[in-house]
């Protein structure tokens, strides 16, 4: 499948089955995988649907589905032994998509050889595309997409516990929007100075992180370690350039 392919597949099943259902959930159609880690009707079918069509593309591939996850924790080992592998976030922003608020994406990665190669995200209540390619360049509408000079803007945190963290030398931590298919394009856009995670599953940072990379910009560990797509764990920085990453990881380290 091209890349333009990929797309039109989270276009058309967010259409289908996502935003039918935005604003418009029954109380029944919502549940918690944990406390508080919401799951919707949306999450199941978008992901059986994605997951549908990129086996029947490629059967050999392993899909590392959110919500499949969830029912079966052994996957994200097959996963990291793949030579070929897809990430699949049906609903990322969960809680937003229940709260009504448009900041909700659907996200895909592939993974080829322990790198990843491509990434899409589709922001359905936005309108908005990004897709990258390894060596390729990063995209939104079909617009060639460079890391935007944040100018100011704040350097924000995923975990509310670090919310008002001082970070010495750069400012205290401010929330992000909660959804990382929505976190990655404002950081690309210079909207905030750089992202803190504390937790980096691969469905919710491995699309971000090569439309980032290759919009210019820089993702690592909070120890200052390239990440490792297949074996993904721990905190995440991601910065618009290689001197604020440094910066962020002294920040911690000190």
């Amino acid at each position: 499948m091209d890349t333009d392919t990929v797309l039109k597949l989270l276009q058309d099943v967010a259409a289908e089955v996502i935003t039918p259902r935005f604003r418009q959930l029954a109380e029944h159609q919502i549940s918690e995988k944990n406390p508080g880690d919401l799951v919707t009707i949306a999450d199941h079918e978008s992901e059986e649907l994605i997951t549908a069509a990129l086996l029947a593309a490629y059967p050999e591939a392993v899909v590392l589905g959110e919500e499949a996850m969830a029912t079966d924790p052994e996957l994200l080992g097959r996963f990291g032994e793949a030579d070929h592998g897809f990430t699949v976030d049906p609903v990322d922003g969960t809680k937003n998509f229940v709260l009504g608020s448009p900041n909700h994406a659907v996200m895909v990665s592939e993974v080829r050889a322990g790198e990843v190669t491509r990434g899409w995200i589709w922001q359905p209540q936005h309108e908005a595309a990004y897709v990258a390619e390894r060596g390729a360049g990063a995209w939104h509408n079909g617009e060639r997409l460079t890391v935007s000079e944040p100018n100011g803007a704040p350097y924000r945190t995923a975990r509310r516990q670090w919310v008002g963290r001082d970070l010495p030398g750069l400012g205290r931590l401010e929330l992000t929007w909660a959804c990382c298919g929505i976190d990655y394009p404002h950081l690309v856009a210079g909207d905030a100075s750089a992202l803190v995670y504390s937790r980096s599953m691969p469905w919710d940072h491995l699309p971000g992180s090569v439309i980032l990379t290759e919009a210019g910009g820089v993702i690592g560990t909070i120890g200052g370690e390239p990440i490792a797509p297949l074996a993904l764990q721990g905190g995440l920085v991601a910065a618009p350039d290689q001197q604020t990453y440094d910066a962020v990881v002294s920040a911690f380290a000190a």
